[in-house]
């Protein structure tokens, strides 16, 4: 049995009015490359490439390979500020998307489990009326086997006395 959308077994009904909040940045070209630059300034590739450069870049300035950027450095400098003005508002938009996915997602997980609740709670009280028909099916059986076996009893009485007389 297929889960359809809008129905009880479909699980991630709640969850369907918050697909817009799948990509942090939106779902154009610019919101999946910004996401995936966002993504990248975390990660131990751009860590170690950045390390590398700036150990290149100090190095050939410090022995004399090059001179476009000499101590105190004022390229690299400016280069780590405009890195950090743009890669801080990246960082900051992705992580107050996160949390509204984050609340849209807790949510939905509260309304699942209130409707799992709430079926449960019908399940309990559909068990607790079979429960109540069953006991009296059984009481009504016991009666009926209790007039069989009062009957049965008459019956042979009758046919012993009709053997004696």
């Amino acid at each position: 049995m297929s889960a359809q959308p809008g129905h009880d077994n479909d699980h991630l009904r709640f969850h369907r009015e918050h697909e817009h909040l799948t990509r942090t940045f939106g779902a154009d070209t610019f919101g999946l490359k910004a996401e995936a630059f966002a993504r990248f300034f975390g990660t131990p590739l751009f860590l170690g490439a950045q390390t590398l450069i700036v150990a290149v870049w100090i190095g050939a300035n410090i022995w004399g390979l090059t001179h476009f950027d000499p101590y105190p450095f004022i390229l690299l400098n400016l280069a780590f500020s405009l890195q950090a003005a743009y890669a801080a508002p990246l960082i900051l938009l992705a992580q107050t998307r996160q949390a509204e996915r984050d609340k849209a997602h807790n949510d939905a997980d509260a309304r699942h489990r209130e409707a799992l609740a709430q079926q449960a709670a019908r399940h309990t009280a559909q068990m607790m009326e079979l429960l109540r028909q069953n006991t009296e099916l059984t009481e009504a059986t016991k009666q009926l086997v209790e007039r069989i076996d009062k009957l049965t009893a008459e019956v042979h009485g009758h046919l012993l006395q009709e053997r004696k007389d």
